[in-house]
């Protein structure tokens, strides 16, 4: 198990202005813990996401969060923003 623990994708829920995506953390030592990231629902109308990229790209910034975590507690809600958005897209430019 790695320092962060097991990360699960537990699905997406859709709503009027986002996208939720939920994880699981699990490790050894606490109980799990849900986190949610959010995507505007824009961003995939207008093509700058594809909803088959999404979990990847909130799983990355998880990772991320979780690798920065010292002695402090995570949020528990994020926001994907049009910055991570861009980056990712390219990123995976062919």
């Amino acid at each position: 198990m790695s320092r962060s623990g097991i990360v699960q994708y537990a699905g997406f829920t859709s709503k009027p202005i986002v996208r939720e995506y939920c994880f699981l953390v699990r490790d050894v030592s606490s109980e799990p813990r849900e986190f949610t990231f959010a995507i505007p629902n824009e961003a995939f109308r207008s093509h700058r996401v594809r909803y088959q990229d999404a979990p990847e790209i909130c799983s990355i910034k998880l990772h991320r969060e979780l690798a920065e975590q010292l002695d402090h507690p995570l949020k528990t809600h994020y926001r994907i923003t049009d910055i991570e958005l861009n980056n990712y897209r390219d990123s995976h430019l062919s």
